[in-house]
């Protein structure tokens, strides 16, 4: 998000300082190094601290580099260049209330509300990228990109439109993921009719039209309606990617929208002729789009249908509202919980939303600490979907300072299941849902899921048994044989285990 912040209008493009060179090339560093950093929980605040730096140095080196300055005529063959406070205090102005609104927003927002802050982070990077395209399109010679007749340059044409349409698809695509995740909107998709023959048909639109845009000089005051037509279809594109995409594959839907906008804020620093947006642009947009690569894999599912929308939703008929047979199943108690996992010898611990919601993981951490000193080994399971965007579960883990050695992915635990005495759910659902390899017709199908069928004995914490997952599916683990369910508040529950166990 804080890219765009580098946006600064020039007249013209020099050569470049190398002092700026250099600098930019430190901030550049620092932004892989805390790519590096957050790839493992050990290393994730190095990482956020490199990418502070970075980000410190680029926007520092921006506002030196483009100062605004005043033109005054001291003497005929004279121009004294003075600094101009007045605009530089309205800049400082503008970063600081920006600063204030992210500091309290980070220290106020809740946990499980941290996915929809992520969206709605998107959707601001994506609004700022149009609005810095809309204002070079408006005021092209302040940008520096008109050419020797007064009209726009061709490259800065594309870029420029480029960055615009990128940056509305990602707006426009963030508010529905936003409404999705924060509950104003379902989470089934919705699936509007011939959606793929319209997606393809506004987006080619959208190409023909950006071609025709290259190709025509457009002077400062000439016609300017095929800007804004783009601009006007590119937002409605991001609502109909998005509204079809069910909540099973939010996750990647976040993601993806990370790296659209990343591709919008490099597409205008070509614009603005900024390397340091060019270079983060890059890497937001290399980097979501390689871990939205690896989630479709982890899922199953294909990365171009991701980026064409809909992906997940052909077949869905589950979850649309349909009452749902009433089978019998085992309701057991925190008491019995707490008996068994004591006699356990290894227990598998497989985190979701449900303990996000109910700020589970402290009391989960220290239900685990009590088991170990029990002699009890304990793992944690982590699927690369848990939660509503990536990452989440491994940050709650880590907050409530779980041991990264503990904490495996899908692929590295899930063979583990068949010798683990006790197969530990808490707040999970579609993620351990059996459905994803027998049932076809299911929006989750093909999606790898945990075994826990195959533990000698599967606890389940869900706060009732009138709901289902994120992706509106019942679960047949629910009625196993072996499964007891703990039907409570998620941390009251293991709160209470805790006690009994003491």
């Amino acid at each position: 998000m804080g890219t765009l912040l580098l946006a600064a209008p020039v007249a013209e493009h020099g050569p470049v300082n190398p002092w700026v060179a250099l600098a930019y090339l430190v901030a550049g560093v620092c932004f892989i190094l805390a790519l590096r950093g957050l790839s493992s929980p050990a290393t994730s605040r190095t990482g956020n601290r490199f990418g502070m730096a970075g980000m410190l140095i680029a926007v520092v080196t921006t506002l030196v580099t483009h100062f605004p300055r005043t033109h005054e005529q001291a003497a005929p063959d004279v121009v004294n260049i003075m600094p101009d406070w007045a605009s530089m205090g309205e800049i400082l102005a503008a970063i600081a209330i920006g600063a204030i609104i992210g500091l309290v927003t980070a220290r106020r927002i809740a946990m499980t509300a941290m996915p929809q802050l992520v969206a709605a982070f998107h959707s601001l990077v994506g609004l700022a990228a149009v609005l810095v395209a809309g204002a070079a399109f408006l005021n092209p010679g302040a940008f520096g990109i008109l050419d020797a007749g007064g009209n726009i340059l061709a490259v800065s044409r594309v870029e420029m439109i480029l960055g615009a349409a990128i940056g509305a698809i990602t707006f426009s695509g963030s508010v529905i993921a936003f409404a999705k995740l924060n509950g104003n909107m379902g989470g089934s998709p919705i699936l509007l009719p011939a959606r793929h023959v319209i997606n393809l048909g506004t987006l080619a639109t959208i190409v023909v039209l950006t071609a025709l845009y290259a190709m025509q000089p457009v002077a400062p005051a000439g016609e300017g309606w095929i800007f804004w037509v783009v601009l006007a279809l590119a937002f409605a594109v991001g609502f109909l990617l998005i509204i079809p995409i069910g909540g099973a594959d939010m996750p990647v839907v976040v993601s993806m929208l990370n790296s659209y906008s990343g591709w919008a804020a490099a597409a205008m620093g070509f614009t603005l002729h900024n390397t340091a947006m060019i270079i983060t642009g890059a890497l937001v947009g290399s980097s979501g789009a390689i871990l939205s690569y690896i989630m479709c894999r982890a899922m199953n599912r294909s990365f171009l249908s991701v980026i064409a929308g809909g992906f997940g939703a052909e077949t869905s008929s589950a979850g649309d509202g349909a009452p749902r047979e009433q089978r019998p199943y085992k309701q057991g108690s925190a008491a019995d919980a707490a008996f068994m996992l004591e006699q356990a010898e290894k227990v598998i611990i497989i985190p979701g939303y449900g303990m996000a919601v109910a700020q589970a993981q402290h009391a989960l951490r220290e239900m685990a600490d009590v088991l170990k000193e029990k002699g009890v080994e304990v793992k944690y399971a982590i699927h690369p979907v848990a939660g509503r965007m990536p990452g989440h579960m491994n940050v709650l883990l880590a907050e409530a300072n779980v041991p990264y050695d503990e904490v495996f992915e899908l692929e590295d635990i899930n063979s583990e299941f068949a010798q683990a005495d006790v197969a530990f759910v808490i707040g999970a659902n579609d993620v351990v849902n059996p459905a994803a390899k027998t049932d076809k017709s299911s929006p989750i199908y093909g999606m790898p899921v945990f075994d826990v069928g195959a533990a000698k004995q599967v606890f389940f914490i869900k706060r009732s048994m009138g709901g289902v997952g994120y992706a509106g599916v019942d679960n047949d683990v629910f009625y196993m044989d072996q499964t007891m369910m703990l039907l409570a508040d998620a941390k009251k529950m293991v709160e209470e285990i805790v006690k009994a166990m003491d």
